[in-house]
């Protein structure tokens, strides 16, 4: 069982008093979206952008936002946690102009969340195709998850949510329900998913007992999969995944209901797996990226986690499967940030939870920009 690394209050006042590895500047490139919750920079520099509440931008290479949005994007069912989520591109987008987006469909007494295809042209969006759809539906609008990524063997996974009120389902594989999932490039199951065959279990879970998965990154140097997750009032985690595991929920947390009633007594327990961190009080964990770029030398091979409760973003850096340094990063922003994502050019960026949201780029600090 992994050792979970809890962090006391005071210990998340250490962490936040240590000195920052890198001196970095901000810089807004935009102001002007509304709820931003997912990005994905295109190969000429250019950016696109998903609000919640619906729409697909971009940003061109000017750093000026395209006034009108991307047309035949999916329709999302935008209320409560429900909107438009994850923009990626496809891995041969070069060839193929395709990218996917997941988003919240259905109605509030029947919402899942869904996952489409789509043929990138620029201001439109063709053959659009959605590929996966959560099962069953639920009633309510909390708890979608939405945030997903490719694997290097040309699948990919997506962490779902709970539905709120539906958390004791998370312990069932029979269903989607607070799992996460791994699906081929057309939304087909592959025949190794760790369940296929069984007739106790969805053969598109990856695995389950999670709560509301918020980020998700391959790292394809260790063939490591990492997610995090929203706990309830604490019990935040970052997790390491495995084929086939339970990750407890809601019968292992380290936090509490939101009226402070106890959940559950354990926070360990046989045959599920432990967090190898976990944030108590609760920073609210939004997305999450794996720095690898080279502008930031000294942060090469840190996790860096979005928070939106706590307005920061975390860096986390792990030797194996032990948590070895954190720090506490653009709190000076006094920000919402619902996603932080590294570049093709190096630098970090920033989506801010709001309705005038910003997109701001992190450089090292000195460097000019225009």
């Amino acid at each position: 069982m992994l050792q979970t690394f809890r962090i006391s209050l005071m210990a998340a006042l250490l962490v936040s008093a240590s000195p920052a590895l890198a001196e970095y500047t901000t810089t807004v490139i935009s102001d002007e979206l509304e709820y931003p919750w997912g990005m994905e920079m295109l190969p000429d520099g250019r950016i696109l952008v998903t609000e919640q509440t619906g729409a697909l931008r971009i940003i061109n290479t000017e750093g000026e936002l395209v006034e009108e949005p991307i047309a035949n994007v999916p329709e999302a069912w935008v209320e409560g946690h429900g909107g438009l989520f994850d923009v990626k591109l496809a891995p041969d987008f070069a060839d193929s102009n395709r990218i996917y987006l997941s988003y919240a469909c259905g109605t509030r007494k029947n919402s899942s969340t869904c996952l489409a295809r789509a043929l990138f042209a620029g201001d439109t969006l063709n053959e659009v195709e959605e590929i996966f759809r959560s099962s069953p539906g639920r009633e309510g609008s909390a708890h979608y998850g939405g945030r997903f990524t490719f694997l290097a063997d040309n699948t990919l996974v997506m962490g779902l949510g709970d539905g709120f009120d539906y958390r004791e389902q998370a312990q069932n594989p029979e269903n989607h329900i607070g799992s996460v999932v791994r699906l081929n490039m057309d939304g087909s199951i592959p025949a190794n998913n760790p369940f296929v065959g069984l007739s106790h279990a969805a053969p598109e879970t990856y695995s389950y007992g999670h709560r509301n998965v918020q980020g998700i990154v391959y790292d394809p140097q260790s063939d490591r999969l990492y997610t995090n997750e929203h706990g309830p009032k604490g019990g935040d985690e970052l997790n390491l995944m495995r084929a086939g595991a339970n990750y407890g929920w809601p019968l292992i947390t380290g936090g509490v209901d939101y009226n402070n009633a106890r959940i559950t007594p354990y926070q360990q327990l046989p045959g599920m797996t432990s967090p190898l961190l976990e944030w108590t009080p609760s920073i609210a964990p939004s997305g999450m990226t794996l720095y690898r770029g080279d502008a930031f030398g000294d942060w090469r091979g840190d996790f860096f986690v979005s928070a939106l409760a706590a307005k920061k973003v975390q860096r986390v850096r792990l030797a194996g499967n032990r948590v070895i340094e954190q720090e506490d990063l653009f709190t000076e922003l006094d920000r919402r940030i619902r996603y932080v994502y590294t570049g093709a050019d190096g630098y970090l960026y920033l989506l801010t939870d709001q309705q005038n949201g910003e997109l701001i780029r992190v450089t090292p600090k000195g460097e000019h920009h225009e």
